[in-house]
C-alpha cells in the first residue's frame, strides 16, 4: 500500500502508478464495505471540495456530492456559466483563488483541445489537489470505477482476460473520446489483453495510442486494434462498447456527424453479445443511446453491470478524495 498521495493531483490515468491505483482500490473496497454496514467514515470532516462544471452531469455530480457528504465534508457545485470565467477569470486565477478557499478542486471540462489544458493550468496555480471529473483526453475516475467493477466480477487475477473496447453508433452528439483513451491506458497495467475496435475515422489520439502500446509492452499483455465489431467481440470476457466522436479525424462537428451516420450497424445487441464468452459482462459508463448504441435487451440483461459501474464511481472517488485531500 502506498501512503504518500496527500496533496497529489489526479488529472491523467498514469498520474498514479499501478501500485497507487491498487491502493485506491483497497481503500474503495473498504469504504464500500463501511457504506454497506452503515459505519461512519468522516475522514474529510470540515473539508470542502469545489466542483467546477463546464459540461453537464448526472453520475459525476451526484457521486462527488454524495461522496464528500459521506466523508464528512461538503461539495460546492459551481456551474461555469454562473462564474466570471467568461468575463476574464483565468485558469491561473481559479487555481490561486479556489486553492485558497477550498481543500480540493474538481473540474469537468470536455471541450476538444481545451479541457485538459485548462485543468493543468489550474493545477499549476493551485495549492490543493486538482481532480479530473472528465476532460477531452481522460476520464480517470470512470476508469477506476470500471476497474473496480471488473475486479468484483472477474477476480483480481485478470491476466489473459480479453477486454474489448469498442466504438458504437450514437446519434445524440459527438461524445468525448476520454473514456476509451483512459481504458486503453489503465487496463493493460492490470493484466488485461485489450482489443480496441472502431471504424477507420474514429482513431484515438496518436500519443495516447503510443502510451497504451508502451503499457502493454511493460506489463506483457496484448493490445490489438481492429475495424470489425463482430471479430472483436468473439470470445471476449468483457465488452465495453460506447460511442465517441471523430475529433482526431476532423474537428468539424457537422462532418463528424455525417461520418457517424455511416456506421449505424455498430450496435451492441444480443447477437453480438452471443459472440463473446457465455459469462462475458457488458459495460457502459452511461448515459447510453438506447436501441441505437445498445439494445434494451443487453442494457437490462443478465450480463450488464452498468449500475454496479455507476455505484462504484462513488467508492473510488471517495477513496481518491480521502487519500489526496
Amino acid at each position: 500500500m502506498q501512503t504518500y498521495l496527500r496533496g497529489r493531483d489526479f488529472i491523467g490515468d498514469l498520474d498514479f502508478s499501478k501500485e497507487e491505483v491498487e491502493t485506491v482500490l483497497d481503500v474503495a473496497f473498504d469504504l464500500k464495505r463501511k457504506r454497506a454496514l452503515g459505519e461512519p467514515h468522516p475522514y474529510l470532516r470540515d473539508k470542502v471540495l469545489a466542483m467546477l462544471f463546464f459540461f453537464s452531469s448526472t453520475r459525476t455530480r451526484g457521486s462527488f456530492e454524495a461522496g464528500m457528504a459521506q466523508l464528512g465534508g461538503h461539495a460546492a457545485f459551481i456551474e461555469s456559466r454562473t462564474t466570471q470565467i467568461a468575463h476574464g477569470d483565468t485558469p491561473k486565477e481559479i487555481g490561486e483563488i479556489f486553492g485558497r478557499y477550498f481543500d480540493g478542486i474538481a473540474i469537468r471540462h470536455v471541450d476538444w483541445g481545451t479541457g485538459n489544458w485548462y485543468l493543468n493550468e489550474v493545477a499549476k496555480a493551485s495549492r490543493v489537489p486538482v481532480l479530473n471529473m472528465q476532460c477531452d483526453i481522460y476520464h480517470p475516475f470512470q476508469c477506476l470505477a470500471d476497474l473496480m467493477t471488473i475486479v468484483e466480477k472477474k477476480g483480481r487475477d485478470l491476466r489473459r482476460k480479453r477486454m474489448v473496447v469498442s466504438w458504437a453508433y450514437a446519434a445524440s452528439y459527438q461524445k468525448p473520446m476520454s473514456v476509451p483513451q483512459s481504458l486503453v491506458l489503465q487496463m493493460p497495467r492490470f493484466g488485461l489483453d485489450v482489443i480496441l475496435a472502431h471504424p477507420p475515422e474514429f482513431k484515438l489520439m496518436p500519443e495516447i495510442m503510443d502510451m497504451a502500446r508502451e503499457q502493454a509492452r511493460k506489463y506483457g499483455v496484448g493490445f490489438e486494434v481492429m475495424d470489425d465489431m463482430d471479430a472483436a467481440f468473439k470470445d471476449a470476457d468483457i465488452i465495453y462498447a460506447k460511442s465517441w466522436g471523430a475529433m482526431v479525424h476532423t474537428p468539424d462537428a457537422e462532418e463528424g456527424a455525417r461520418i457517424i451516420k455511416k456506421y449505424e450497424s455498430w450496435i451492441t445487441d444480443e447477437r453480438r453479445m452471443a459472440l463473446a464468452k457465455p459469462d462475458a459482462i457488458y459495460m457502459h459508463p452511461l448515459p447510453a443511446d438506447r436501441n441505437i448504441e445498445v439494445t434494451d435487451g443487453v442494457m437490462d440483461g443478465p450480463q450488464s453491470v452498468v449500475y454496479d459501474q455507476a455505484e462504484n464511481r462513488l467508492h473510488v472517488q471517495k477513496a481518491v478524495m480521502a487519500l489526496t485531500m
